[in-house]
């Protein structure tokens, strides 16, 4: 059964989109086929999964972090389902890296608490309106829109280069947010930040940016420059201490000199 036709309510910012999803629907197919990917598209996906594989590492939570992974709804029909562009599955299936799909049906298969989608011009209706219903029907907690070019349709006051959606109940999936950012995401309990005039998502401590989360290459770079500052710092202070021993010594020799010649 189709969704019906969005309703509308003002808010103080922004519009409240929302409409009823019976249900995940049977015409929802997992495309068996790679879909071709832009380079630009790549390198947003790259870097939001570095960030995301980070954040597990050092909060050492059960989840993991899965790229255009087939989530099959039905047992009796595999390929109804969803592939988003990236999700995070907490707590995390068994042998998680080596799946090749997340079967809901089986029981340590969970739906996931997060999904990314990356708006592409080849398909912003998909993105827009589709992706939506297929998070709302699964229950996902809270869905991330990110659409650096600018390419989406302008139902519902598109283009919007960032929406957040989120289930605020048990029967209400909404979109809780839309524009340029930043933006508040609870499930990552940080913010999302566009960088590099809108077209890379990245995600930080405070609103303005300034303290982004790092990558694990940008964290271990980070260390190895605090590592290398610390080592600098204290060649620094020895170099110092050196000099003022020898302007030290210097002195005491100038005052024996001094001493021998009025005893001289």
């Amino acid at each position: 059964m189709p969704p019906a036709e969005p309703q509308h309510a003002a808010l103080e910012e922004g519009v409240l989109v929302q409409h009823r999803v019976q249900g995940f629907s049977e015409s929802w197919i997992i495309p068996e086929q790679p879909v071709p990917e832009a380079a630009w598209h790549d390198r947003v996906l790259t870097l939001f999964r570095a960030l995301l594989e980070c954040w597990i590492a050092r909060t050492r939570r059960n989840a993991v972090v899965f790229r255009n992974i087939a989530v099959r709804v039905r047992q009796e029909a595999p390929q109804v389902g969803f592939d988003p562009d990236l999700c995070v599955v907490q707590p995390a299936p068994p042998e998680a890296e080596r799946l090749s799909s997340v079967r809901l049906w089986e029981p340590e298969h969970r739906a996931p608490a997060f999904v990314l989608e990356v708006v592409s011009p080849g398909h912003p209706y998909k993105d827009y309106a589709e992706v939506p219903d297929r998070c709302a029907a699964l229950g996902i907690a809270e869905l991330v829109v990110f659409d650096p070019l600018l390419v989406g349709p302008k139902a519902f006051g598109g283009p919007h280069r960032l929406q957040v959606w989120r289930r605020v109940d048990e029967h209400r999936f909404t979109r809780v947010a839309e524009g340029e950012g930043p933006f508040f995401s609870t499930f990552l309990n940080a913010h999302l930040v566009t960088t590099e005039g809108g077209s890379r998502l990245r995600v930080a401590d405070d609103p303005d940016g300034a303290r982004l989360w790092p990558t694990a290459e940008e964290l271990e770079r980070t260390q190895k420059e605090a590592e290398r500052l610390a080592k600098e710092a204290e060649r620094l202070a020895k170099e110092a201490e050196r000099r003022q021993k020898e302007r030290a010594l210097a002195r005491i020799a100038e005052l024996e000199a001094e001493l021998a010649r009025r005893n001289g």
